[in-house]
């Protein structure tokens, strides 16, 4: 028996604060890199969430499911840092105020 046990409260707590944190990233930002990572922060926020409730039902779904979304989420990172490479070179810019128009 640990001295500290981490219950479901701790996991949840967690993840409530890296959600809180990537939507704050997303709002406040205005550098497309830093909001790609913002929204990864989301995205592994629910991850922490569906492992707690994974863990604490003994159901190895959770993980299966947590394994898809990373999946897909590093499927998106690809595809957007794709995406802001190709806006650097020809507009010379990451700020997402002047990546309004995305015409060539």
């Amino acid at each position: 028996m640990s001295l500290f046990p981490v219950g479901l409260q701790h996991y949840l707590a967690l993840s409530v604060i890296l959600f809180a944190l990537g939507i704050l990233t997303v709002i406040l930002r205005r550098n497309l890199l830093i909001i790609l990572m913002g929204i990864e922060l989301m995205l592994n926020a629910g991850n922490v969430a569906i492992l707690a409730f994974s863990k604490f039902n003994a159901a190895m779904s959770g993980q299966v499911y947590v394994l898809l979304t990373m999946t897909v989420a590093a499927a998106e990172a690809a595809v957007g840092l794709a995406i802001l490479i190709a806006l650097f070179r020809t507009r010379k810019t990451v700020n997402a105020d002047e990546a309004t128009y995305l015409r060539w």
